[in-house]
């Protein structure tokens, strides 16, 4: 199959905000690829690429885009091979060869499906859940069914590709099992802890602890360590294998968070724990100098059966039973909102981000974002300026949307860059944004507007984290725009100064 026809249904699903049109054009795909092709296809219209994260950003695509091709000739599995020979490749200057040499042979409207891939903004509509719902129209298996076999397998091409060329049959390979991770349910936003109780009446709170999300699978004493994006970790982290050799019982599989602690018990910030699972490592050296502590919260498997079907209460009751409630991160129940506005206040007390609020009769909805934990976080915000703003892709495509951030630096002058976000942007603000911005501009790239230092803007973010991205050393987590402020002058914005005080630096 030409790249073409993808790039073609990826327009047509972007253009829709219609769900059941997204469904029928890629169900409409899906069954028109050929074995070969459906596992690349099925991640690209995922937004990603089969091959993962192969190490390309804006810096290296930027002088890669020359004249595109006149006329569509790159195949599915031309591109395909690229990514593989772009993965193994090493050095930007070796991958700006293998990418100049694909973009010579793509058309216009290719270049630019391509350059959104890569650098993971093809935001096209096309989410895991709207690809579930096209693979279930397009193979004839209940939903259910296609869901729970992705959720299980951790990775939606793979089951794409198991369920098109096989049948039904496929999806019962793909059930709990031990050493093969299952994607982490995940939480809702609450805007406080009160929602959260209005929302699921009696409620299971825990503390939300800013660590590293594991899951840990243990047979006997063979023990293996994954991350959230599900890579294995285990030779990373000795201390949680052997806290994990210690538990009775032979099978397991546990759901938690590990911390690295200060001597006070406070936790350190989340960047400083994330230096355990670096890529080169001196791990007994680390280990000595910051010890890793795991906190579960949740028990996905026990002894031959699979716990995910059964209610939170339960699953937490046979976990506090099988670790130690010392082994648990923080919790209890509430009824009321005063009782969870007090545990919030204790959690942010001792230095952790927030809770999660459970309903106590929920499944494991593995890899779901459902309505059954609510995450209650307390947002900082800073009024900084905007120095640049990038070109959308996809829907935003014509856009201005990835805002460059600065906060005043008083020491050396103008502004500190802070990092990046498109986050929190309606279609209103970036049309009004685009506006301003582009009465403002100084410069562009092929990719980038740069402009005065004029517009202000309130920036939502979790934390300060050191970075060697930017010049400041500093960048916000979890950035999103609330709303601008055009009640403010450049003038008026915090400085890098204040930025520092909450990194704990100055």
């Amino acid at each position: 199959m030409l790249l073409r026809k993808v790039v073609d249904t990826s327009r047509g699903i972007a253009e829709t905000s219609k769900r059941t049109v997204k469904v029928t054009l890629a169900a409409e795909l899906l069954r028109q690829l050929a074995p070969e092709e459906i596992r690349p296809v099925a991640a690209y219209l995922s937004g990603v690429t089969r091959q993962g994260r192969i190490g390309i950003g804006y810096a290296i695509l930027r002088d890669t885009l020359g004249s595109p091709a006149p006329e569509p000739l790159l195949s599915v599995m031309d591109l395909d091979s690229t990514l593989d020979r772009l993965a193994e490749t090493r050095g930007s200057r070796e991958k700006q060869n293998v990418l100049r040499a694909l973009m010579a042979r793509a058309t216009e409207g290719e270049q630019q499906f391509l350059t959104a891939l890569l650098v993971g903004e093809l935001r096209q509509g096309a989410l895991e859940g709207l690809m579930i719902d096209a693979l279930a129209k397009a193979s004839g298996i209940a939903i259910e069914r296609v869901r729970r076999g992705v959720m299980m397998a951790g990775d939606f091409a793979a089951v794409a590709q198991a369920v098109l060329t096989e049948g039904e049959a496929a999806l019962s390979r793909y059930d709990v099992q031990l050493f093969r991770p299952v994607q982490p349910m995940l939480a809702q936003t609450a805007e406080d802890a009160g929602e959260a109780i209005r929302n699921l009446g009696e409620a299971a709170l825990e503390f939300k602890l800013d660590g590293a999300r594991v899951q840990v699978h243990r047979s006997g004493d063979e023990v293996r360590v994954y991350s959230r994006q599900l890579n294995d970790v285990t030779a990373a982290v000795p201390e949680i294998v052997e806290a994990v050799r210690t538990l009775p019982g032979q099978d397991l599989i546990l759901d938690g968070e590990v911390l690295s602690l200060r001597p006070d018990g406070r936790p350190e910030p989340f960047q400083v724990t994330m230096r355990r699972f670096g890529r080169k490592l001196d791990v007994e050296s680390l280990r000595a100098q910051q010890a890793l502590r795991p906190f579960w919260f949740d028990l996905l498997y026990l002894d031959g059966s699979s716990l995910m079907d059964e209610a939170q209460a339960k699953r937490f009751t046979t976990l506090r039973d099988l670790a130690g409630a010392e082994a648990l991160t923080p919790n209890m129940i509430a009824h009321d909102e005063a009782t969870a506005v007090a545990f919030m206040k204790l959690a942010l007390a001792q230095g952790h981000e927030g809770i999660v609020a459970k309903a106590p009769d929920a499944t494991y909805a593995a890899g779901a974002r459902g309505g059954s934990w609510l995450k209650v976080k307390q947002a900082n915000t800073l009024d900084l300026v905007i120095l640049a703003a990038e070109w959308g892709h996809g829907r935003r495509r014509g856009w201005l949307s990835n805002l460059h951030l600065g906060a005043r630096d008083t020491a050396k002058g103008g502004f500190a860059m802070l990092g990046k976000t498109f986050k929190g942007l309606t279609d209103e603000m970036l049309a009004w944004q685009t506006n301003e911005l582009l009465k403002h501009e100084i410069s562009r790239d092929a990719y980038t507007v740069y402009v005065e230092p004029k517009l202000v803007a309130e920036i939502a973010f979790n934390e300060v984290q050191v970075s060697s991205t930017y010049p400041s050393g500093l960048a916000l987590r979890f950035a999103r725009v609330k709303r601008y402020r055009t009640d403010k002058t450049p003038d008026q914005a915090d400085t890098f100064e204040a930025v520092q005080r909450i990194a704990g630096i100055v």
